[in-house]
C-alpha cells in the first residue's frame, strides 16, 4: 500500500455542487448516484466546501424552543442562542452555500494511500476531495475506495 498514491485510487468522474445550487437538486444527485456527499466548487473548479447527506439531514432538524427558568423575578435562558440561531438557519437553507461545510479536508494527487487512510480515520471523514496544487478538483476518495484498494 505504501506505493499507492491518491491518483491511483481516486474516482475521477466526480459529481460536484456549486454554492448557488438548490439543496433539492443536490439531494436528488445523492439519491440517484447513491453517494453520500459531493465537493462544492467555485467557477474555477476550486474546492470551497463539501455537502453531505448529514448536512442535508440537518435541514430537517427539529428546533427545540428556548427553555427558561425564573430566578429572582427574572427569566434566564438555559439554551444557547447561537445554537438555536444555527438550527433555524439550517432549516431555512435553500442553497448549498447555506448548508455546506466550509472546512474541507483535502488531499493531493501524490499523497500516499497510508496518509490518506490515516487522515480519514483520524478526522472521521467519509470522503476527501483530491486537488491539484491550485486546489482545483481532480478526483475524490471515499471509504469505499480505500477498502477496494486494500483488497484488490
Amino acid at each position: 500500500m505504501k506505493t499507492k498514491k491518491a491518483k491511483d485510487i481516486m474516482t475521477t468522474d466526480v459529481k460536484v455542487a456549486r454554492e448557488t445550487d438548490n439543496i433539492q437538486d443536490i439531494a436528488n444527485i445523492l439519491i440517484s448516484e447513491k453517494i453520500g456527499g459531493v465537493p462544492v466548487v467555485d467557477k474555477d473548479n476550486k474546492v470551497v466546501g463539501i455537502i453531505s447527506e448529514t448536512d442535508i439531514m440537518k435541514k430537517e432538524k427539529y428546533v427545540n424552543p428556548p427553555e427558561y427558568i425564573t430566578f429572582l423575578q427574572g427569566l434566564i435562558c438555559i439554551n444557547d442562542f447561537k445554537k438555536i440561531e444555527n438550527d433555524i438557519k439550517n432549516i431555512a437553507a435553500t442553497k448549498v452555500k447555506d448548508l455546506m461545510s466550509k472546512e474541507v479536508i483535502k488531499v493531493y494527487e501524490d499523497d500516499t494511500f497510508d496518509d490518506i487512510a490515516n487522515i480519514m480515520i483520524k478526522r472521521s471523514v467519509n470522503r476527501v476531495p483530491v486537488v491539484d496544487e491550485n486546489d482545483k478538483i481532480r478526483g475524490i476518495i471515499c471509504r469505499y475506495d480505500i477498502i477496494k484498494s486494500m483488497y484488490e
